[in-house]
């Protein structure tokens, strides 16, 4: 059966696990990650040389980075349920992951060490107000988009991308400041919530 090393606290964790519920795929799930068990430990650098969750396990074959095994696992089931055939639909799921990983991640990350999980070094008011104007300049580029489409990142049916984007927003509403009012986001993130693959990852105890 199918392995998933990662804590279910890790946002990254929580888009395999998400994805898998979606799917419908069985899994086992091992706890990696401090404070739960030391992804240094020789034995996890053997599988993932990044010391990062999450890892899979799949028959012998070992996949790290939670984008590439969302693509893994869509491809596997074969049935287009979270990853369109269509080539440009395709793209466009890619694109909006890709934006998630690459532009969006970056600016959240002084307001989010700094207001929830409260780490040393990130208590920079300055820095936090800085991160959260980033953060929600990011924001109304994604706003934009799911006003057009209406519907999801990529277009008309909900994605990898989508699931990466939700637990992005999850993390945005979870901030305890101001934030712009974005009402087609809201829409959007309500639309994802109610969603059963969904229902245990978006919960108040994680950000």
């Amino acid at each position: 059966m199918l392995k998933v090393l990662g804590r279910v606290t890790s946002i990254n964790a929580r888009k395999v696990l998400w994805a898998l519920d979606e799917l419908g795929m069985a899994y086992e799930r091992e706890d990696w990650g401090l404070p739960l068990r030391d992804p240094h430990d020789p034995a996890y650098l053997k599988l993932n040389p990044n010391a990062l969750v999450p890892t899979i396990i799949d028959d012998g074959f070992v996949l790290w980075e939670s984008h590439a095994i969302m693509r893994y696992l869509a491809e596997k089931d074969g049935r287009n349920t979270i990853l369109p055939s269509d080539l440009r639909e395709k793209a466009l799921v890619e694109q909006w992951l890709q934006w998630q990983q690459t532009e969006l991640n970056p600016r959240w990350r002084y307001a989010v060490y700094g207001l929830l999980r409260k780490d040393e070094g990130f208590d920079d008011p300055a820095e936090i107000e800085k991160s959260i104007k980033q953060w929600g300049s990011r924001m109304r580029m994604l706003e934009d988009r799911i006003a057009a489409t209406g519907a999801y990142a990529g277009g008309p049916r909900f994605s990898i991308a989508d699931i990466s984007l939700g637990l992005s927003l999850h993390r945005w509403y979870a901030i305890p400041a101001e934030l712009p009012e974005f009402p087609a986001l809201r829409s959007y993130y309500e639309r994802l919530k109610e969603r059963p693959a969904s229902m245990p990852y978006m919960g108040p105890e994680y950000f």
